[in-house]
C-alpha cells in the first residue's frame, strides 16, 4: 500500500480525513470476505499508483466496509470493491467492481 493512501480505522477517523482534505477525495471501499479479497487487492495497487501520481491534487482513502459502517451507509456502498470520487463534499463519480489505472485517470481528469 502506498504511503499516500489514508486508511481510517473507524468512521470518526474517516470523517476527520475528509474534513481536512482541501482537494478532491477518491474513496474506495474494500471488503475482507473471501470473494472480495482478490479484487480489492487489485484496486489497492491501482489506487496506490494513482495516489502517488496525483499527490497534492487528490486525497486517496482506503476504507474497510466493516470498520467504517457509517461511511459505507452514507455513500450507499453495497459491495466491494467500490469507489466514490468526492469534490467539494459532493459525489461526482461512483463505481463498483475492479477498475484499471487508465479508467481511474479518465475519471479524475474529467473531474479535477
Amino acid at each position: 500500500m502506498a504511503q499516500w493512501v489514508h486508511q481510517p480505522r473507524e468512521d470518526a477517523e474517516f470523517d476527520f480525513i475528509l474534513g481536512m482534505s482541501e482537494v478532491p477525495a477518491l474513496v474506495y471501499f474494500i471488503g475482507t470476505w473471501p470473494k472480495a479479497i482478490e479484487p480489492c487487492r487489485a484496486v489497492d495497487l491501482v489506487v496506490g499508483a494513482i495516489a502517488v501520481e496525483y499527490r497534492g491534487r487528490l486525497t486517496a482513502v482506503r476504507t474497510d466496509i466493516t470498520r467504517c459502517p457509517g461511511a459505507t451507509e452514507r455513500y450507499q456502498i453495497s459491495g466491494a470493491p467500490s469507489y466514490v470520487l468526492l469534490k467539494d463534499g459532493e459525489v461526482v463519480a461512483y463505481g463498483t467492481g475492479p477498475i484499471t489505472t487508465a479508467e481511474v485517470r479518465q475519471i479524475l481528469d474529467s473531474h479535477l
